[in-house]
């Protein structure tokens, strides 16, 4: 209830939400794709972060690397309030902020081989058997990853459950996937990386790359 309060306080300012308004993205009830380059309005590499929480890590990307642009996807209206704040206080260009279930972004409004990056840290295990169905990875989400990104392109994955990871690497490995040796650049980086590191937890990361080679 603490964080609602005071999510709400921050979306009641007239300077914030202000701030807020100029990231978020809203697709209207008739659009049913997701164009980066109208988004932007530049064409550039693409970089999504699916779960972005307080965007920690994207805006430290994004930052980074002004040459590429990145999206931050949350489905909770809280949640996405307050990182649009956040992303929006950043005054970066080169993000933008979109509340949205992942799986439909993936799976229905991205275009083909449009996305060069996806980082997928810490997505919620949901542990007990009946809640299951609400898993953000399946077969179908790891096959709409691989759909989206281009060919070459990597996606970063980052959890702090083993048995979690050890349904999620052979899914994205079964959709077509690579193992990459590069470092999942989020894995200690995002808000709840740091907590867990700091308790000396494990960190289970991997990274997919999709071959160049691919056509899919």
């Amino acid at each position: 209830m603490a964080r609602l309060r005071k999510a709400a306080r921050i979306w009641g300012n007239p300077k914030a939400r202000a701030i807020g308004e100029r990231v978020l993205f809203t697709p209207d009830g008739d659009v049913f794709t997701i164009d980066p380059p109208a988004m932007f309005g530049r064409r550039a590499p693409i970089e999504i972060e699916i779960g972005a929480g307080k965007g920690e890590f994207i805006i430290e990307r994004a930052a980074e690397f002004p040459d590429r642009d990145f999206i931050a996807i949350e489905l909770s209206a809280t949640i996405t309030r307050v990182l649009a704040v956040r992303c929006g206080r950043a005054a970066l260009d080169n993000i933008r902020v979109v509340r949205m279930d992942a799986r439909t972004l993936v799976n229905l409004m991205l275009a083909d081989a449009s996305v060069s990056a996806y980082h997928i840290y810490y997505p919620d295990p949901w542990p007990k058997e009946r809640h299951v169905k609400h898993r953000l990875f399946t077969p179908t989400l790891a096959a709409g990853l691989f759909r989206t990104v281009e060919p070459g392109a990597i996606a970063y994955v980052a959890t702090d459950v083993r048995d979690y990871a050890a349904e999620i690497f052979p899914m994205m490995l079964a959709a077509g996937f690579i193992r990459a040796v590069e470092a999942a650049p989020g894995a200690e980086r995002t808000g709840f990386a740091r907590k867990y590191v700091a308790a000396g937890k494990p960190v289970f990361s991997a990274s997919f790359r999709k071959p160049r080679e691919s056509k899919k």
